[in-house]
C-alpha cells in the first residue's frame, strides 16, 4: 500500500491496545492505565492502514491559550514516508491559535523546526530505585494533602505554569497520592503528586518556590517507595540533577523543550520542578 492508503482520524478509546503496542515497540514503558490516562485528558490522532493502527499522536489544550503534544509514534515499518509529519500537522492544525509546547527526541527535531518550534532547554529523565531520603528542614511542613487542600493546589499550579491545568490536577487527585508543603499559616505553598506509571511510579508535578523545597517534596513522595523503582522528568536548569542522582535516580535520558509561539507567562511565588510525563507537561 501506498501513503494514500493510510488513513488519519481520530484515536479511539477502542484502539489504546494497539497502542500500547506501538509504545511496547519503542521500548516505551506505557501501561494500558497510562494511555487510558493520557487519552481521557486530550484529543488524539490515528494513522490507520485498514483496521490496523500504525501512528499515533495526541494533544492536550490548556486553556485558549496554550497546548502541549506528545506520544507520536509512528510504526517501524512505515517510517520514512512523511507520515509523522501528518500526524504533527493535523495535531497543530487542531490547536489553533495556542503556543504549542513538546519535548522532541533527537529523532523529531528537525521536523519540529520545520513547523516554527524553538528550543527553550532540556528536559532530563531520572530513573532508578529509590534509596532512603534524611528528613530536610522542610520536612516539618510536609504532609499529605487533604480532599480540601485541592483548590489552593490546583490555583498554585495555575501559578507555577502560567495556563489552567485544572482538569489535568483533577485526574491526579483521583489516581495520586499528593505532598504538600505549608506555610506558617498553613496555607499551600507546594506540592508533589507521586502516581503508578510505567516500571513503577513517577514524582509529578512538582511544585515549588526553591529547589530545596521541591527536594524535600520529592523525598516525601518518595518515603514509602525505597527499593522501588521511581521516576523523575524534571527540567535541566532545575537544579535538582544532583540530588536525584545521590538518592538513586540517574539520569538516562534528555529531551528538547521546545515552543511555537510563546511560552506562559509564570511567576515568582512558585515554579514547576517536574513534569507530570514529557508529554502532558
Amino acid at each position: 500500500m501506498t501513503t494514500v492508503d493510510i488513513q488519519v482520524s481520530a484515536l479511539e478509546p477502542g484502539d489504546l491496545v494497539q497502542a500500547k503496542g506501538l509504545s511496547d515497540a519503542l521500548g516505551w514503558p506505557y501501561r494500558l492505565e497510562d494511555w487510558i490516562f493520557a487519552h481521557g485528558l486530550g484529543e488524539g490522532l490515528a494513522l490507520r492502514q485498514g483496521g490496523r493502527l500504525i501512528g499515533t499522536g495526541m494533544r492536550w489544550n490548556y486553556g485558549p491559550s496554550f497546548a502541549t503534544v506528545g506520544m507520536i509514534i509512528v510504526d517501524g515499518a512505515f517510517q520514512g514516508r512523511g507520515l509523522g509529519a501528518r500526524l504533527v500537522d493535523g495535531l497543530l492544525e487542531g490547536a489553533g491559535d495556542r503556543s504549542v509546547i513538546l519535548n522532541a527526541t533527537m529523532e523529531g527535531l528537525e521536523l519540529y523546526r520545520r513547523r516554527g518550534f524553538v528550543s527553550f532547554g532540556l528536559t532530563c529523565q531520572h530513573q532508578g530505585i529509590a534509596k532512603p531520603v534524611p528528613a530536610s528542614d522542610a520536612a516539618c511542613r510536609i504532609g499529605f494533602a487533604r480532599d480540601a487542600d485541592w483548590p489552593a493546589l490546583i490555583e498554585l499550579d495555575q501559578i507555577a505554569a502560567g495556563m489552567p491545568r485544572r482538569r489535568l490536577l483533577e485526574a491526579l487527585a483521583g489516581c495520586g497520592v499528593a505532598s504538600v508543603l505549608r506555610g506558617e499559616d498553613g496555607g499551600v505553598r507546594g506540592y508533589a503528586v507521586c502516581r503508578e506509571f510505567g516500571r513503577g511510579h513517577v514524582v509529578g508535578p512538582v511544585v515549588a518556590q526553591s529547589a530545596d523545597k521541591a527536594a524535600a517534596l520529592i523525598a516525601h513522595a518518595m518515603s514509602g517507595l525505597v527499593g522501588r523503582f521511581v521516576r523523575v522528568n524534571t527540567p535541566a536548569l532545575s537544579g535538582l540533577g544532583t540530588w536525584l542522582e545521590a538518592h538513586g535516580l540517574l539520569q538516562v535520558d534528555t529531551e528538547e523543550a521546545m515552543v511555537r509561539g510563546t511560552l506562559p507567562e509564570v511567576s515568582a511565588q512558585a515554579r514547576i520542578f517536574a513534569l507530570c510525563s514529557n508529554s502532558l507537561g
